[in-house]
C-alpha cells in the first residue's frame, strides 16, 4: 500500500530482533515530534547570527580543523581524545536488536525512560511481528534489549500495545539521582484527621481517565499568537539582507536549510510544478578528515535537535 511505502519511508534505521531462534526485521521512527517555537538569534537589523569558536587566551578565531576534544580532569587540565581512539571505543555496527529477557512492563519504572520510538514490521511479512505483539501485550511483558544506531549502544524497553511495539531508550541507573542526593527533610507521619481531608481532596478532583485536552502546549499557542499579531502591524518586524545567513568561518552548514532553499528557489522559478511533501530529515554536519589529523568538536557545544514529523501509528497504518 501507498501509505505502508509512506510511513517506511519515514524509518532512519532498520534491523532485525533476534532473541533465541525467533528473527523479526524491524525499522525504526520516532513516536514523538517537537512542537514548540524555535526562536533564532539575530541582530537588530534581522541578520541572522552565526556561531564560531574564540580562544580566548589568543584572543583569535579557530577553524574547524584546530580544534579537539578534551575531557577536564581537573579544573583547567584535560585529556585529549583523538578521533581514532574513539572509533576504536566505539561498539561494534551490528543491525540486530539483541533482545536479553522478559520482564513485567508494570515493574519497569518510567524515569528511565528517554526517548521513544516506533518499531514498525519490516519487510513483507508482518506474521512474526504481529505474534510477538499480541503475546507480549497479553502477558504484559517488557522486553529488554540492546542495539546500536549512530555508533553508540543503546539499552531499550521494548512494549506493545494495540499490536504495535513501542521502544523506549533507557537512562543509565548513575542517571537516575536517589531523593537522599537532593536533600528532603525526613518523613514524618502525618496525623489521621489531615490524611482524611487530603484524600477528600484529591477524590474530590478525581476523574476515571486522564483527557488528552489537557496535554496542549499553551505557552506555544500564545507565543505564536503574538508574532501573528506583530507580523501583521508591523511591531518589530525586521528582514535581514539576502544571502547574510551563510555558513560560519567553523565549517558548520545545515545542509537542511540549504536544501529548503533551492527548492524554494525551484519552485518559484517552476510555479506550475506540485510541491513536493518533505518528511523529516537528520542535520547533517560536514565529514571532516581522519588522515593523521585530529579534528574535534567543542566539549561545550550543543547540537540543535531536528524536529521530527513522524505520524502516530495505529494498527490499521501498518
Amino acid at each position: 500500500m501507498a501509505e505502508d511505502a509512506e510511513v517506511r519511508a519515514r524509518s532512519f534505521w532498520s534491523g532485525t530482533i533476534t532473541f533465541g531462534l525467533v528473527s523479526i526485521p524491524v525499522e525504526l521512527l520516532p513516536a514523538t515530534q517537537r512542537e514548540g517555537v524555535s526562536l533564532r538569534m539575530v541582530s537588530p537589523e534581522g541578520t541572522p547570527l552565526q556561531r564560531r569558536y574564540f580562544c580566548s587566551k589568543d584572543e583569535k578565531e579557530l577553524d574547524w580543523d584546530d580544534i579537539v576534544r578534551g575531557y577536564e580532569v581537573e579544573k583547567g587540565k584535560f585529556v585529549v581524545v583523538t578521533d581514532e581512539e574513539l572509533e576504536k571505543l566505539a561498539p561494534e555496527k551490528t543491525r540486530d536488536i539483541d533482545l536479553r529477557r522478559f520482564v513485567p512492563a508494570s515493574e519497569i519504572d518510567p524515569i528511565y525512560f528517554e526517548r521513544a520510538y516506533f518499531l514498525i514490521p519490516g519487510g513483507n511479512s508482518t506474521k512474526a511481528y504481529r505474534l510477538l505483539a499480541k503475546t507480549m501485550e497479553q502477558m504484559d511483558r517488557a522486553g529488554m534489549a540492546t542495539f546500536v544506531m549512530r555508533g553508540k549502544e543503546y539499552l531499550i524497553a521494548i512494549f506493545a500495545k494495540d499490536g504495535i511495539l513501542r521502544a523506549e531508550t533507557m537512562r543509565f541507573a548513575a542517571e537516575i539521582r536517589a531523593p537522599s542526593d537532593i536533600g528532603l527533610p525526613d518523613v514524618v507521619k502525618p496525623r489521621a484527621p489531615t490524611v482524611t481531608k487530603m484524600t477528600k481532596a484529591i477524590t474530590s478532583l478525581t476523574e476515571r481517565a486522564m483527557s488528552e485536552k489537557e496535554l496542549v502546549d499553551t505557552h506555544t499557542k500564545r507565543l505564536l499568537a503574538l508574532v501573528a499579531r506583530k507580523e501583521k502591524s508591523g511591531e518589530g518586524l525586521v528582514v535581514g539582507a539576502a544571502g547574510d545567513d551563510g555558513p560560519s568561518s567553523g565549517g558548520i552548514i545545515d545542509l537542511m536549510e540549504v536544501l529548503k532553499r533551492s527548492l524554494q528557489n525551484r519552485a518559484e522559478a517552476e510555479p506550475s510544478l506540485p510541491a513536493n511533501k518533505m518528511g523529516a530529515r537528520k542535520k547533517i554536519a560536514p565529514k571532516k578528515s581522519t588522515a593523521k589529523k585530529t579534528t574535534a568538536k567543542k566539549t561545550t557545544a550543543k547540537k540543535a535537535e531536528t524536529r521530527s514529523t513522524s505520524p502516530i501509528l495505529t494498527p490499521s497504518a501498518l
